[in-house]
């Protein structure tokens, strides 16, 4: 018997949103918590709070949503839905896409799209033609340790002072 396919986690998109950062889909704590980058050693929430000089990590979720909204980032991922098992993108099958235009479309501020990771990065060929800047950011996952914090953290801080979230 087939697993039924995993649910992702609904979209952080404040109406004033200049950018939006896209994952691929929720990990397993992610989905467990319903939060977006649960995992303790996932770098998002670090990094975003090393580009705005606040500890966004010892704080609770609430209140990290809360700022990343205040600063105008939108958070959402590429996939709806998928079966997967465990939590790395390699994994992921029978993945359903979000509607990535219709989010798009009710951001009328929105400047940029910001790909996490690789298999974000994969839906370009759609955020592309959405009339927006687009770039690819290195992914934030553990599973990137090829990339240290810091290296990670100068090529957010570009793509983030460009749309002007720094």
């Amino acid at each position: 018997m087939t697993a039924p396919p995993l649910q992702g986690l609904a979209p952080i998109a404040p109406r004033h949103a200049r950018m939006l950062v896209l994952g691929s889909f929720p990990g397993t704590a992610s989905l467990v918590a319903q939060q977006y980058y649960a995992h303790p050693r996932n770098q998002f929430w670090p990094i975003l709070g090393a580009l705005w000089g606040i500890d966004l990590a010892a704080m609770r979720y609430a209140a990290r949503v809360a700022e990343a909204k205040r600063r105008g980032l939108a958070i959402w991922d590429v996939y709806a839905a998928c079966r997967r098992d465990g939590s790395l993108d390699s994994a992921i099958e029978d993945a359903r896409p979000n509607d990535l235009a219709g989010l798009v479309s009710r951001l009328p501020h929105l400047a940029a799209i910001a790909h996490n990771g690789g298999e974000s990065a994969r839906a370009m060929r759609v955020t592309c033609s959405l009339g927006l800047s687009v770039h690819r950011l290195p992914s934030t996952s553990p599973a990137n340790a090829s990339w240290s914090f810091e290296r990670k953290l100068a090529a957010w801080r570009a793509v983030f002072e460009a749309a002007g979230l720094e």
